[in-house]
């Protein structure tokens, strides 16, 4: 019983393309050669999209998988795999779609709802399969449809919840759903048209205000809102202004505002009705006329030296019968000062602030703009000293200088001056500095600042400020009389010599060992020190080396010299006795013993 297959194929009929509820067959068709004629059982396996949907067994080379209606969840890739005696094929795929999709059955929970309410929808495909996209659309006369998508993965149908706005009366529903296979969209026709009414649980307010016209301050003004309610239980009305609340009433069907008009009262007024979501308003704009202008606060002057007079006058154009009043503004709140139209006084420094005035009309009560009033101390004659402390400074190095005003009112402009130039000018509250960075040599060592404000006095001058120049040293030298080599016990000078800087200068003679040792210290208004030093021994010699320093602080040393210290002329005549006597006396004592001998 020898057997091959050549090929296994599989088609759908009576098209690959079929539309919706149509009957479609996926048949699979086994090609197989025999040597001789025998039966052959035959396993047929049909997969959509790689999941089994049918199996069979069979004699025959053939296997028909029968859809009778066809719904778009069959929309797939098929293919078949045979199986006979040990052996098996699969055939190549085969793409079937089904085109469209059932129609949709909508349902609302409720045929007849109430404004602020909402309405509950039911989508349902029974014959399709999931996923699903739902589209659920709410529409009404002269209106866009407004719509609401929800995607179902596990299910084939969908609920949804759609509010009952003001304005609504008679409401339809539909749906449509939509199916994605392989990129592909196959979407339904619309559902039936569900039907809702919509009844008012209240109608909407109406908003009057009285006088109802030439409003003007200071008139009395009374809003009154009202509604008609089938239930008055939970009934909310609400007066409104730019959103700020100025009246409500609960489980009442009028609202009644009175207030005394002002300028601010101009504008757009909303009177709104709650009961539960349902809402509804009105809006009404109110014009008020103005009785009388802001008052105007005038000064005689606004900058004025102390112990001066001042008047300040409030006024309104063309307007004169107001109760005027005069305040100080604080940080604290508004200062009292006279009901008056005019106020004079004489200030003091403490005086410095700001104004105001009010006027009142009738029950009106309006502010004018403030005004800023400077009272002025004059300046003391300003002090100048040098932040360091020291009236001196480093030659290249700079020089802050402070200058300082103890009495005066802020702000005071200080000017500094170097000889007779203007350096700098600051603005400060009672005192400035000044930085001179870089001092040279032929520099004005003279400085002077004034200082000045608005007080008419005028400007204050400090006293010059002589500044010392310190000049550092620019190098040390050491000399040594004599020079070099020195007598046990004579005495030798050494002589330390500063290049240029200023006086005094403070020298200082060292020796070197291990840890140098100071040996003499001077301080002279000179740019030399001579060091006597006197009975030189053996241990003095060595290497020697000075240093001088002032007030700039700079250490600058010398190169170093060596001194040798050697015996005197006497010690070495000593020396020399001590050491030929012991000779001549042998050698003398050599020859006698010798002519002794040749006598003998």
């Amino acid at each position: 019983q020898v057997f091959t297959f050549n090929a296994v194929e599989i088609k759908a009929q009576p098209s690959n393309k079929v539309k919706n509820g149509a009957s479609v067959s996926i048949v699979c068709h086994a090609d197989i050669s025999k040597k001789t004629d025998f039966q052959l059982k035959h396993n047929f396996t049909i997969l959509k999209d790689g999941k089994v949907v049918f199996m069979t067994v069979s004699d025959k080379g053939d296997a028909r998988y029968e859809i009778p209606t066809a719904r778009s969840s069959d929309t797939g890739d098929y293919e078949c795999t045979v199986e006979a005696d040990g052996k098996s094929k699969s055939s190549n795929s085969s793409h079937v779609r089904v085109t469209g999709m059932t129609k949709p059955i909508l349902t609302a929970e409720k045929k007849e709802v109430l404004e602020g309410e909402v309405v509950k929808l039911r989508c349902e495909l029974p014959e399709e399969a999931p996923p699903l996209h739902f589209f659920f659309r709410k529409i009404k006369m002269n209106s866009t449809p407004k719509e609401k998508y929800v995607f179902e993965l596990h299910r084939n149908f969908s609920v949804v919840e759609f509010s009952v706005e003001e304005g609504d009366n008679i409401l339809q529903f539909d749906c449509f759903s939509r199916r994605s296979v392989k990129f592909e969209y196959e979407s339904s026709e619309h559902s039936n048209k569900t039907l809702v009414t919509v009844r008012e649980p209240f109608i909407k307010p109406t908003l009057s205000v009285r006088p109802s016209s030439n409003i003007t301050e200071g008139d009395r003004i009374q809003f009154e809102c009202s509604t008609v309610v089938a239930q008055m239980r939970g009934i909310e009305i609400i007066l409104q202004k730019n959103k700020a609340i100025l009246n409500s009433v609960r489980d009442e069907k009028l609202l009644k505002y009175t207030t005394v008009a002002t300028l601010e009262d101009s504008g757009e007024y909303l009177c709104k009705v709650e009961q539960g979501r349902a809402s509804k308003s009105t809006k009404l704009n109110v014009f008020v006329s103005e009785l009388f202008p802001k008052p105007i606060l005038s000064a005689s002057m606004r900058n004025l030296d102390e112990n001066k007079e001042l008047t300040l006058t409030c006024g309104i154009s063309g307007f004169r019968k107001a109760n005027f009043s005069i305040l100080r503004k604080n940080s604290n709140g508004d200062t009292w000062l006279k009901n008056s139209r005019n106020l004079t006084m004489r200030v003091s420094v403490n005086d410095t602030g700001s104004y105001t005035c009010k006027a009142e009309v009738r029950g009106i009560v309006k502010e004018s703009k403030s005004i800023r009033i400077n009272v002025y101390a004059p300046v003391s004659k300003p002090t100048l000293s040098v932040v360091s402390g020291f009236p001196e400074v480093v030659l290249g190095e700079p020089l802050q200088l402070i200058c300082r005003s103890v009495m005066g009112t802020p702000p005071i402009t200080f000017t500094f001056y170097k000889g007779n130039e203007v350096k700098k000018t600051v603005m400060n509250d009672t005192y400035a500095t000044f930085l001179d960075e870089n001092i040279r040599q032929n520099d004005s060592r003279a400085y002077k600042c004034d200082a000045r404000n608005n007080h008419s006095s005028g400007m204050k001058t400090s006293n010059i400020l002589n500044i010392t120049v310190i000049v550092p040293i620019k190098s040390a030298t050491l000399d040594s009389f004599p020079n070099g080599e020195v007598q046990d016990g004579s005495e030798t000078t050494f002589l330390c010599t500063a290049m240029e800087g200023s006086w005094p200068i403070h020298f200082r003679f060292f020796r070197k060992t291990d840890h140098d040792v100071l040996l003499y210290e001077k301080t002279e208004n000179a740019d030399r020190v001579l060091w006597p030093k006197k009975g030189m021994r053996k241990q003095d010699t060595g290497t020697y080396y000075c240093m001088a320093s002032n007030r700039a602080n700079v250490d600058v040393k010398s190169h170093p010299i060596t001194i040798s210290v050697i015996l005197a002329t006497w010690q070495k005549g000593v020396i020399a006795a001590f050491v030929l006597l012991p000779i001549a006396g042998a050698v003398t004592l050599a020859s006698w013993w010798f002519l002794y001998k040749k006598k003998k």
